[in-house]
């Protein structure tokens, strides 16, 4: 580990350098993207300030990364952190210097950016709530633990196409998006042993497509075979010349579905024939005791507060506005936790889940909360960090989001009926708004001869074990106008007392109409 870290900090040199001419316009941003991304950083919009992606190991955040987190906010005069859609930690408005200060700091803390972006496989995700959900197969952290820290061994080594996105779900509800990443590992039972479903080849943005069911169900402890054989396929048949098709979901496109197939497990079976990846059961932790589920306690005042299956414990959800947590807040957290048992999990919709609590402290943290907590389905929707951070985004999401929420308060609106919606700044769905269901993606459109900002809107999608869909698109709406739409909408649902996903397939013609008059023709 020691000479593992040597060699990143070797980077980070040559980086700050890179990072220097860029500021002072010797290098593009293009290439400087070529190496910033790689190390978990991106220039935000305007080219002065830069953002850095904390990678949390598949979203299980430590105390001491959590105080390391707040000190880095402190000392670099941070007002906020930012949760991410794929349970990271962003930091924003650094300059290179602060940048990479941070990465050699962390590095020695066993905190890494290395592969944050770039063409890496990515944090490892996992369901928030695995090893305390109710309603699981199984608890896949111990797993998802061995693939995170086989690809960070190799984090360096990989000369893939683009990104590839791993998963792992606790079960068919889906809260990692197996179905919808490069591969998916979905918890199930099969005669009463732990198998996992395995899904390939997903991928939101241009040209989504639903990940390919495999053909057999996976023994857990062979899930490293798959890890390697997907990077391999990926390294070998990926598209290195159009960027814009590079992703894992092409090939299949380009090749056919059984070809895919095919071509895969030529791959496996040569992984196997080489390598030795079986997971060690006892080494990876693997708890073999059963949890009695307590059913008389599964009383909660709040959907922030969810009952664990061990009995008498409850997990506390802290959503901020946008993932956006103000470092007040972080101070409050970790003064709650200071004397406490420590479990701490992100969450793939930008919430903080704070696990393994008495029913008192769960309430106690959720009041300490309360000024920035969100606690509706509305009030917990998801929002790309957008303009004017991200240099691709075209619109701003985080505006969009809190102008509903303001328009909706000011209206005095019930929004008990309204689903939590996802907010992309561009089309390339990092709010996952294509599988939401309401979802919007930034665009410009012409209207009159003059440009306009607009969002287009996509309705029923989901994400859950083969049900998971694309919304339909139903067309764009001008910016200022999506408030008002919401608020209608809200009131709709309010009067006939349904929510959304029902409302819609009851009322399909209605919701046409409603929405039809917002529609930019």
């Amino acid at each position: 580990m020691k000479e593992y870290n040597e060699k990143l900090k070797e980077e980070i040199g040559e980086f700050r350098e890179a990072g220097h001419k860029f500021v002072n316009k010797e290098i593009t941003s293009a290439e400087f993207k070529g190496k910033s991304g790689g190390m978990g950083v991106y220039a935000q919009r305007g080219g002065k300030a830069f953002m850095i992606r904390l990678r949390i190991p598949c979203g299980i955040l430590s105390f001491s990364h959590l105080k390391l987190i707040h000190k880095f906010a402190v000392q670099f005069g941070l007002e906020r952190i930012h949760l991410t859609t794929r349970q990271a930690i962003q930091l924003h408005d650094l300059d290179i210097d602060s940048v990479c200060d941070i990465m050699e700091t962390a590095i020695d803390h066993g905190l890494y950016t290395r592969g944050g972006g770039g063409n890496y496989p990515r944090n490892v995700a996992l369901s928030p709530l695995s090893g305390v959900d109710k309603t699981e197969a199984f608890d896949p952290t111990p797993y998802a633990q061995q693939v995170n820290r086989y690809v960070m061994e190799r984090i360096m080594e990989y000369h893939l196409p683009r990104k590839l996105k791993i998963a792992f779900s606790n079960n068919e509800a889906d809260t990692a998006n197996c179905t919808i990443n490069d591969l998916g590992f979905m918890a199930v039972m099969d005669q009463g042993t732990p198998s996992f479903k395995m899904y390939l080849a997903g991928g939101l943005g241009n040209n989504p497509a639903v990940a390919l069911p495999y053909d057999e169900l996976i023994p857990p402890n062979q899930v490293l075979y798959h890890v390697e054989a997907v990077t391999r396929i990926f390294a070998a048949e990926g598209d290195y010349e159009n960027k814009g098709k590079a992703r894992l979901r092409y090939i299949p496109k380009r090749m056919g579905e059984e070809a895919f197939m095919d071509c895969y497990k030529k791959h496996l079976a040569q992984v196997k024939e080489s390598m030795d990846l079986t997971i060690n059961v006892e080494a990876a932790g693997i708890c073999k005791t059963e949890v009695k589920v307590q059913s008389a306690d599964i009383h909660a005042d709040s959907s922030n507060l969810i009952p664990q299956k061990q009995a008498g414990f409850y997990t506390a959800v802290i959503h901020p506005q946008c993932g956006q947590l103000p470092v007040k807040a972080l101070e409050e957290i970790i003064s709650f936790l200071m004397d406490k048992q420590q479990d701490i999990r992100l969450s793939m919709t930008e919430s903080m889940y704070i696990r393994n609590l008495s029913r008192e402290e769960g309430e106690d943290l959720l009041a300490r909360m309360r000024e920035i907590n969100q606690v509706t389905g509305i009030g917990m929707s998801v929002s790309c960090v957008g303009v004017p951070t991200c240099q691709i985004g075209v619109l701003e999401s985080q505006t969009l989001l809190k102008e509903i929420n303001r328009a909706l308060m000011e209206n005095n609106i019930n929004t008990d009926y309204l689903p939590s919606v996802s907010i992309s700044g561009c089309f390339n769905s990092c709010s996952r708004h294509q599988v939401s269901e309401i979802g919007f993606a930034g665009c410009k459109k012409r209207i009159s001869d003059a440009p306009a900002e607009a969002f287009e809107l996509h309705v029923g999608g989901a994400v859950e074990k083969d049900k998971t869909r694309m919304g339909n698109c139903m067309g764009a709406l001008r910016k200022e106008d999506i408030p008002d739409f919401m608020v209608k909408l809200s009131q709709v649902l309010d009067t006939k007392g349904m929510y959304f996903m029902d409302y819609l397939k009851e009322y399909q013609k209605e919701f046409e109409d409603l929405t039809k008059p917002f529609l930019i023709s």
